[in-house]
């Protein structure tokens, strides 16, 4: 489980094809050289593990299903990605919660600046949108965020200068795609009224 809080950035040094899946290799910063193989780590906000580690290098596997459901599969060297630790029993629960099952990619449409802050507009997919209401919470390539507004067919979301700083949101380009996680308790409650309904 994670928070959405991105800890630090990324480098990828290669994704490496392999049948219906992939080896990702990220070099981390100097903060992550307590890595553990077999440890999750959420990379753009999809939940995977350290499979292998040779100082800071750190290797996942990535099944053809990640590859397909995510922007992971679009990765080259050189990309920075967002990185988060799985959270410790004893952390403060500073984003909400958030699994690194992705479930769905957006297009960034076109983003704004204001005096203090960015707008960034998004695509709104059908397969998410039910859960995006506005001021609720969205993971934004493993970025725990809040839905500024909402419409028919968009979300956007407003970013202020630490998370331009601290995340690849910062430099994200009009046209890119990002990985999507709605609010678990969403779909648990929708699952939970699905079910009152039938019985």
């Amino acid at each position: 489980m994670f928070t959405g809080l991105v800890q630090a950035q990324g480098s990828v040094l290669s994704l490496d094809q392999v049948a219906n899946s992939a080896v990702l290799k990220i070099s981390a910063p100097a903060d992550f050289d307590d890595v553990a193989l077999g440890e999750s780590i959420a990379i753009n906000g999809v939940c995977l593990t350290v499979t292998n580690k040779h100082f800071l290098e750190l290797d996942f596997d990535v099944m053809g299903e990640t590859l397909n459901l995510t922007n992971l599969g679009t990765l080259s060297s050189g990309n920075q990605v967002n990185l988060e630790r799985a959270l410790k029993i004893s952390d403060r629960l500073g984003g909400h919660i958030v699994q690194g099952h992705v479930d769905g990619r957006s297009q960034l449409l076109s983003r704004s600046k204001e005096p203090h802050w960015e707008v960034l507009t998004f695509e709104l997919n059908d397969s998410f949108a039910r859960y995006v209401v506005k001021k609720g919470s969205i993971t934004v390539d493993g970025v725990s965020l809040t839905v500024s507004n909402v419409g028919d067919s968009t979300f956007e979301v407003s970013l202020i200068p630490t998370t331009l700083v601290s995340t690849n949101l910062g430099e994200l380009a009009v046209g890119k795609v990002v990985n999507i996680e709605v609010d678990v308790i969403a779909k648990y409650v929708e699952s939970m009224i699905g079910r009152e309904n039938l019985s």
